[in-house]
């Protein structure tokens, strides 16, 4: 279900978070404000929707507030916690391991913090791994470093598995930072644990580069990501400049949301076509397109693809997963390199590809500027609702207030471009795209 979906149909859909148990301890913090438990997060800053709601006698579609309870359910001085990081790297990792760090040891005063080493598979004890003992000496730098310093790895491993390896190291709040794939083992762990009535907390952070998680506004590493491809593609505009007929074709992450793609060309401004998953193109419009640039008396272009457009072009490709489950996308930027390269030399025009694929400088480099500051946010929310025995959901952003997502909600369907949105309407604009694939080659210089 998408967040119009709950919009348009909000009584059939809950939205409240499952706890451990009620929270009967005074928290340790002091001079902060603190949330009660009623304060909600409105899904939508529309007034005259929100009107409509009142009007109907229909309760508003809110998520749960993010923030530091008065009263908390886990012990600081029993508790243990456990961080695990899961699949692809992404800038950031550093920054919320260490800030959940620092606000479990400084603000609660939790002194048994564990890292588990390589994702899930740090909880198969199979594997033979080692918890890492954390603390604020341990994290102190690491926010300079991309990367995780607890290793990652791709692939579910038993719920029963990894929940006997929970209670064995007696973990009641475990933090799980990762996608989509990542938060669909949080939610397994959490069924099993409540299955087995077992007071441990289980809290997501969602880490996914592409920030295609549903009722999430804003996912860390994003706007790393988005910065780090304006210099690629900046680079690329450089290149194609310095050829007649240049071509400067950059492949950025994005298996099934364009999002990094489309703000990179925003960010940039010198992207002439910007090829998304949401948005079908043929070959033949793309030849056509860059035939009619060229026509036009421009003499390069500049064309971004995120990494799952055009899948639609490998039709006699089989389906390929990784361990993760992740259908696995067919090489989209080297394709297009070779087919336009052959569609020109059949047509007798010259042209000179420069095709760049940045896409693992572009996830291991440490999170930047606002992002990292984003990090240490989520980080801290997420620590609130661990200590007050929230479970089985991530924290996020909406509407610029942070906010507690059921997992289940997060990961039921991937946020995406809508073709007829505002954000699409813009990337068309500064593009000039559709002057290209419409033949009229009135596009930007």
């Amino acid at each position: 279900m998408t967040q119009e979906d709950i919009l348009n149909n909000p009584e059939k859909y809950d939205l409240s978070i499952e706890t451990v148990g009620k929270g009967t301890l005074k928290s340790p913090m002091k001079g902060v404000p603190f949330v009660s438990e009623s304060e909600r997060v409105s899904l939508t800053a529309d007034v005259g929707r929100i009107q409509d709601f009142c009007k109907r006698g229909v309760e508003i579609p809110s998520l749960e507030a993010a923030g530091p309870r008065e009263t908390i359910f886990h012990d600081p001085a029993w508790t243990r916690a456990g961080i695990v990081t899961c699949g692809g790297l992404c800038p950031g990792l550093n920054n919320v391991i260490k800030g959940l760090v620092q606000v479990l040891w400084f603000d609660y005063g939790v002194r048994n913090i564990f890292g588990i080493p390589y994702g899930y598979r740090g909880l198969n004890p199979a594997y033979g791994y080692s918890p890492i003992i954390l603390n604020p000496d341990v994290v102190d730098a690491i926010q300079e470093d991309g990367g995780t310093i607890l290793g990652s790895s791709r692939g579910n491993q038993d719920a029963k598995v990894m929940v006997d390896t929970l209670m064995r190291l007696n973990i009641n709040v475990l933090f799980c930072i990762g996608g989509d794939g990542t938060l669909r083992g949080a939610h397994d762990i959490a069924q099993e644990i409540k299955k087995r009535h077992q007071p441990i907390s289980v809290i997501g952070i969602p880490k996914t580069i592409d920030n295609d998680l549903n009722l999430i506004d804003r996912t860390f590493g994003f706007e790393t990501a988005v910065l780090s491809a304006t210099d690629v593609i900046t680079s690329a505009h450089n290149e194609a400049n310095g050829a007649f007929n240049g071509l400067g074709l950059v492949k950025l992450m994005g298996r099934d949301s364009g999002f990094i793609a489309a703000y990179a060309a925003l960010a940039t401004t010198v992207v002439n076509i910007c090829l998304v998953p949401e948005v079908p193109f043929t070959l033949d419009g793309l030849f056509k397109a860059l035939e009619s640039r060229y026509s036009s008396g421009k003499t390069h272009a500049v064309v971004t693809v995120a990494e799952g457009a055009g899948q639609e072009l490998f039709k006699d490709q089989p389906e390929r997963k990784d361990a993760s489950g992740n259908i696995l996308k067919n090489d989209i930027g080297e394709f297009l390199t070779r087919k336009i390269k052959e569609h020109f030399d059949q047509v007798g025009k010259e042209i000179n590809i420069k095709y760049f694929d940045p896409s693992y400088m572009v996830r291991s480099i440490p999170a930047q500027g606002t992002d990292a500051i984003f990090c240490f946010q989520l980080a801290e929310a997420a620590v609130h609702a661990g200590m007050a025995g929230k479970t089985d959901m991530v924290v996020g952003s909406m509407n610029n207030a942070f906010s507690h997502v059921p997992i289940e909600y997060a990961v039921s369907e991937r946020k995406k471009i809508n073709p007829n949105g505002a954000l699409w309407h813009a990337v068309l604009g500064i593009t000039r795209q559709q002057d290209y694939f419409s033949g009229k080659g009135k596009g930007k210089k």
